[in-house]
């Protein structure tokens, strides 16, 4: 069945529309976003070969129709994503908040640092994180040996330090492209010579994979930012260009949640046009060189 022409839906059913995702994922359509919202609807009524919206609405809300909400909820982002996006941000990271952090958990012969990429997209956020500290961390122990032997070959991360990084994203077809790791020239254009000769393979004309050790650090997973449980625990929470979607009572829960889950001395890395200013006061704002990071305040 083919559809040329748009199935009529009321403004009544938009908004009801509009509740069922907020209720589910925390997603806000205001007017200025209601266009894209119809139209994505429009898709989705169109794969699904159905002329009602009343029927639609009843499959997304049975039990049968789980499957349909997480393809209506894939369709609603827009998974934009780079490789080293925000460069003044990431060096803040890996120059100024990392080697703070290395030092101060050395101290304490704490060796894990733990990191959450929420809204991971295709996976070029965590991966990117993963360079900049295998980087940092090979770096840091040429000034900082420790009396432990070298394994040969020589590992990615120096012992006794683990990385664990966290990928999530609630749509699963961005978290499959994440897992496999296979980019291709246009997402390699950030990427310099020197960071492909180290973490990636050529795989074919214009393909590169993600270097399976440096795979190994990143773990993929199916989140929704919306729940209660969250991983805890993080030295640091990168929630880039993801608060965006939500209004700003979501906004202050899910900052508090961000809270809760990293760390005493943990950060918070939110996008570059995004902001906690006026919706918490549980962080303090470190700025340097334009790159900017929250730091946790203890109650």
């Amino acid at each position: 069945m083919f559809f040329s022409e748009p199935i009529a839906t009321s403004e009544s059913e938009l908004k009801l529309l509009q509740t069922l995702i907020y209720q589910e994922c925390g997603m806000y359509f205001d007017e200025r976003r209601s266009h894209f919202l119809q139209d994505r609807l429009q898709r989705r009524l169109r794969a699904c070969n159905m002329t009602s919206f009343y029927d639609y609405y009843r499959l997304l809300t049975s039990r049968e129709g789980r499957g349909e909400l997480s393809a209506l909820l894939e369709n609603l982002t827009v998974n934009e994503t780079s490789f080293f996006r925000n460069r003044p941000q990431l060096d803040l990271f890996q120059k100024t908040v990392l080697e703070e952090m290395l030092h101060r958990k050395q101290a304490r012969r704490d060796w894990t640092i733990r990191v959450w990429s929420a809204g991971c997209s295709t996976g070029q956020e965590p991966y990117t994180l993963a360079m900049l500290m295998a980087d940092a961390l090979a770096y840091y122990y040429l000034r900082n040996p420790l009396p432990y032997p070298m394994p040969t070959p020589k590992p990615l991360i120096p012992q006794p330090w683990r990385v664990e990084i966290l990928a999530s994203d609630i749509n699963y077809s961005v978290l499959r492209a994440a897992q496999e790791g296979i980019y291709n020239e246009h997402h390699m254009e950030s990427v310099d010579y020197a960071f492909r000769l180290r973490y990636f393979d050529k795989v074919g004309e214009g393909r590169y994979a993600i270097k399976p050790a440096l795979k190994e650090l990143v773990h993929f997973d199916f989140h929704n930012l919306k729940t209660e449980y969250l991983p805890p625990r993080n030295d640091f929470i990168f929630c880039r260009n993801v608060m965006i979607y939500f209004d700003e009572a979501e906004q202050k829960r899910l900052i508090h949640k961000f809270w809760r889950c990293l760390n005493a001395d943990g950060f918070l890395f939110v996008g570059h046009a995004e902001s906690l200013f006026g919706l918490t006061e549980e962080y303090r704002m470190i700025h340097l060189n334009s790159g900017t990071a929250y730091a946790r305040i203890e109650d």
